[in-house]
This record gives structure tokens, C-alpha cells and sequence, in this order.
């Protein structure tokens, strides 16, 4: 079973964790993580994008000219879609991108996550996350001692509403719970912070 140090909000080692085989020591698979990106982006899309065809264009009722004799080609309308302001060819028309993954596919491609911060150095553990009251500067200053001061994912054992408020206005970094995880944001941050208490609840639900 892989080893990691486990850090204090100073940067100080303050013991070690082991973490489970399944799901921080497998080999990543690049395939299933990108497709749950794919994924996730896609539900994301609103999907209301909308232009009009030429039967919903107004105007162009009359033909312009007659059909033979004028030497022009002949044209039934002025919504055609080769006139300007005419109708688009294939508008676009609000729709859902959403798609569903397979469970299985999920769940390995969030091991492979996992896996692959602590396979690239990019896997933080802390032993925890707390903050007196709102203070954008206690996190900014553990970040920046743990190595993380950049994009930083910090996942949280427990909703902790100051911790998440005073990590908001930090540019890069964003917190999360074990239940709200995704291969995006995992994948997206430069660290993964994690809180001791949360390996336990990631492997009870991966392993």
C-alpha cells in the first residue's frame, strides 16, 4: 500500500497515511478520465443556443422577380439562406448534451484521478482544514505552506461553511466534499488537498 506524509496547516509533517491499493496505486486509465471530462462538460452546456431557419425569418413572402427573362438566377425568396438577412442553413435549435456514463466507467475513472496526482506528486494530505472565523488569509498561507498556492483542489471530510466561504475568493482554488467529486476538477487543479479524515470516505466508496 502506498505511504504519504500527512502535513499540518503549517507544512509540518505530522505523521503518515496509508492509502488503499484500489484506488490510489492503480495504473491511470487516460480513456475513461477523458471521457468523463467529456462528460461533465457536456452536462454543463445550457444548451440554448438558437438562430432561425428561413420559414421563421420574417419578410420574403414576395418573389423578388419574375422566374424567366430578367437574366438574374431565379430566386423564390429574400430568406432564402445565400441572401443576406435570409435564414440559416441547419440553425442551431436549444437542445440537451447530456449523456450518461456507465457506473463502472465512473468509478474507475475517479481512481484513475486519484491515482494520477499521487503517481504525478500532485496528491497533498493535511491533517486538517480549520478556520476560526471567515479568514481568506489562514488558507492563502496554508496553501502556500503545504505547496499548493496555485489551482488547489481542497476536498473536505465534512461541509464546513468557513472554510469554504474564506477559500472562495482565493483565484484557482476551489473545495469540495467527497459526495460532489469529479474527474474535471480533480484533473484541473495543479494539488489535490485532501483532509485526513476524507481518504477513509473516498476508499469506503472506490475501494
Amino acid at each position: 500500500m502506498p505511504n504519504i506524509d500527512v502535513l499540518d496547516m503549517a507544512g509540518k509533517k505530522v505523521g503518515e497515511a496509508e492509502l488503499s491499493e484500489s484506488v490510489f496505486g492503480i495504473e491511470p486509465n487516460t480513456v475513461v478520465m477523458h471521457q468523463m471530462v467529456v462528460n461533465y462538460l457536456a452536462n454543463n452546456r445550457q444548451g440554448t443556443q438558437s438562430a432561425l431557419t428561413r420559414s421563421e425569418v420574417s419578410g420574403g413572402g414576395k418573389k423578388p422577380w419574375k422566374q424567366k427573362g430578367t437574366g438574374h438566377a431565379r430566386q423564390g425568396s429574400t430568406r432564402a439562406p445565400q441572401w443576406t438577412h435570409g435564414g440559416i442553413v441547419f440553425a442551431p435549435k436549444p437542445r440537451s448534451y447530456r449523456f450518461t456514463v456507465n457506473k463502472k466507467v465512473r468509478r474507475l475513472a475517479m481512481k484513475s484521478a486519484f491515482s494520477s496526482k499521487l503517481k504525478d506528486s500532485q496528491l497533498v494530505v493535511v491533517d486538517a482544514v480549520t478556520v476560526d472565523n471567515f479568514s481568506t488569509k489562514t488558507i492563502a498561507a496554508m496553501l502556500k505552506a503545504i505547496g499548493a498556492d496555485n489551482k488547489a483542489l481542497i476536498v473536505l471530510d465534512t461541509a464546513d461553511t468557513k472554510v469554504v466561504n474564506s477559500a472562495r475568493n482565493i483565484p484557482g482554488v476551489k473545495t469540495a466534499q467527497v459526495n460532489t467529486l469529479n474527474v474535471y476538477d480533480i484533473m484541473n487543479a495543479d494539488k489535490l488537498v485532501i483532509v485526513k479524515n476524507a481518504i477513509s470516505k473516498i476508499e469506503e466508496v472506490y475501494a
